[in-house]
């Protein structure tokens, strides 16, 4: 079976430009080439992985470790009022490259990016209870009862 082609792949192996901003040994961060403010910047494992609960430990941890040193890079750098960091998983998320991806986002007040709400008000509090069985829902499936 031939490999599915991965750009960010293709550019941990050194056959596809980027811009490096960091390395470690699990997880490199680069800037993004599509990026909505100055310092947007991708953290993506070494390794192939597609969706993030797919992870393992060592690779989800240097992910991190890597992301923090950046954002605090990024803080010095630009200053910005504020940083978001987002994953997405699966196309109904927005995943366009099917390989895990970090984004840390420079933000300034109103940008207008990154809205996690549709609309100008929240949703209203599901309610404690509605909480409580989500949550032993979860850790049903993570095996903590």
């Amino acid at each position: 079976m031939k490999p599915v082609a991965c750009i960010f792949c293709d550019i941990v192996a050194g056959r596809a430009p980027a811009a490096w901003v960091a390395r470690s040994g699990v997880a490199v961060a680069l800037v993004d080439p599509r990026r909505a403010q100055a310092g947007h910047v991708l953290v993506i494992p070494t390794r192939h992985v597609e969706r993030f609960h797919e992870l393992d430990d060592a690779s989800a941890g240097g992910m991190m470790s890597l992301a923090v040193r950046v954002a605090a890079a990024l803080q010095v750098t630009f200053d910005p009022e504020g940083l978001s960091l987002w994953q997405s998983n699966g196309a109904a998320a927005g995943q366009e490259v099917p390989h895990v991806h970090l984004h840390l986002m420079p933000r300034t007040r109103g940008d207008g990016l990154l809205q996690v709400y549709p609309g100008t008000v929240p949703p209203p509090d599901a309610g404690l209870a509605e909480r409580e069985r989500v949550a032993a829902r979860l850790r049903a499936a993570l095996g903590d009862h």
